[in-house]
């Protein structure tokens, strides 16, 4: 009701406050090219005008076909960098007398102007909305246009102050949340796909399963990530048995695993602002206070990058595997009912499980990290590489991704701490015994 009312004052402020702004920017409205409105807004002083000037710059970006909004963006690049001269004059000013004054303007003057733009722009109703939608755009453009690079590190460091943990509320979705956000739910949900509204009461309704989201005020209605959390006698060691439609439920208080199986974000331009680490380990304890006897948090994940990587190691011929399979060997993941083929299904799980091990233990990027984008979240998040589940996703997208495999981490509060400096100071994986038993099955590196 607070965020309407707001919405609804600021709408009013900003249609009174087209009576101040000249005949020829109210001529131009949100027609006016958007490089010419970020100029009027930097330069004007008054509040109920920038709000104007603000929403007409974001309709009028809206507006703009695709190579018109690059233009845009470069224009922002371009004109609205940090003031040169008076940046100059404050590295001479800090050289000569290194006091926190001189410092603090020398910090004043490198801030582009951009940034403060960006702020203005947040004046608008919708305005954050907008800028979130505006920096998807500039992260679709990255790889084609790396010099947006600059601009894109100017929104993520505003948007991480804006979406910080102390604005954002925990809520938990179950069927009596409203519809326009279930439907965003079953529309955001990047791991296990939602089939209709039926799967979806499966997963939030009955009493052993849990969906918590994270809000912020400025997007109504708009869920930023959510996870969905099984309440479980055991460790899932497959994602079908928690989704199926027929299971029986079991009692909360019985349940001694909770088993986060998917984990959603949901803006796009938000990529970037940490907001799973917190919700998680809010979940863990909200559970953990209303559920005494859950002893165990863990995950049950899926590995989607690692039929892509290990294409990429057998066609390069990496010696980092030691004896890896030969591509024909391969050839039978592309086969769509191979799992249904016990020698089949054996004979890769004898290739490919200590190939997997390496994959989440040893394949490094280029800055050092984990290859696999959901093994960096749960390691950098202090959780143990637990277990590694042998066709734990028999769908056709677990098996063309993964070829099935899916991955525990263990969250043991006592141990996240240390797991987590471990990891970030000196990238060292925690693992299991089991899964560092699986590694050393594999074949000795073979030298160049």
């Amino acid at each position: 009701m607070t965020s309407h009312f707001l919405n609804e004052l600021l709408s009013s402020i900003a249609q009174r406050s087209r009576q101040l702004v000249s005949k020829e920017a109210r001529r131009g409205g949100p027609r006016r090219h958007p490089g010419k409105l970020a100029d009027a807004l930097l330069s004007g002083r008054g509040e109920a005008s920038g709000v104007a000037i603000a929403r007409d710059l974001l309709a009028g970006f809206e507006m703009l076909d695709p190579a018109g909004k690059t233009r845009f963006f470069r224009e922002l690049i371009q004109r609205f960098g940090p003031d040169r001269e008076r940046l100059e004059r404050a590295i001479e000013a800090y050289r000569r007398t290194p006091t926190d004054a001189a410092l603090a303007e020398l910090h004043d003057a490198a801030e582009p102007r951009r940034q403060e733009l960006i702020r203005r722009l947040n004046l608008a109703p919708g305005g954050t909305a907008g800028l979130v939608s505006m920096r998807t755009e500039i992260l679709s453009r990255l790889s084609e246009h790396p010099e947006l690079n600059a601009l894109d590190h100017d929104f993520n460091h505003l948007l991480i102050s804006w979406f910080n943990r102390g604005f954002l509320t925990m809520t938990r979705i179950d069927w009596s949340t409203p519809a326009v956000i279930l439907e965003k739910i079953i529309r955001y949900e990047a791991v296990h796909q939602i089939r209709d509204w039926d799967d979806l009461r499966s997963r939030i309704d009955p009493s052993d399963r849990r969906c918590y989201t994270f809000f912020h005020p400025a997007l109504v209605d708009e869920p930023l990530i959510f996870v969905e959390v099984a309440l479980t006698t055991d460790t899932a060691e497959a994602i079908e048995p928690l989704l199926t439609e027929n299971r029986a439920p079991i009692e909360p208080d019985e349940a001694t695993t909770a088993v986060f199986y998917s984990i959603s974000n949901c803006q796009k331009g938000l990529r970037g602002v940490s907001f799973g680490n917190f919700l998680i380990k809010q979940v863990v304890e909200d559970l953990s206070r209303d559920f005494p006897n859950l002893k165990t948090f863990i995950t049950l994940s899926p590995a989607p990058g690692f039929r892509q990587w290990l294409k990429s190691e057998v066609a390069n011929g990496s010696t980092e595997l030691g004896g890896a399979p030969k591509r024909a060997e391969l050839e039978i993941l592309d086969q769509p009912d191979w799992p249904a083929d016990p020698k089949q299904a054996q004979a890769m799980k004898r290739i490919l499980l200590p190939l997997a091990a390496h994959y989440f233990m040893r394949a490094k990027t280029a800055s050092g990290k984990p290859v696999d984008s959901v093994a960096r979240f749960h390691l950098g998040n202090g959780a143990r590489l637990e277990r590694i589940n042998w066709l734990g996703d028999r769908s056709p997208h677990g098996l063309e991704q993964s070829a099935g495999i899916m991955v525990n981490y263990l969250y043991r509060l006592k141990d996240i701490e240390h797991n987590h400096e471990a990891f970030v100071n000196e990238g060292t994986v925690t693992a299991s015994k089991a899964v560092t038993a699986i590694l050393n099955t594999l074949p000795k590196r073979v030298e160049a």
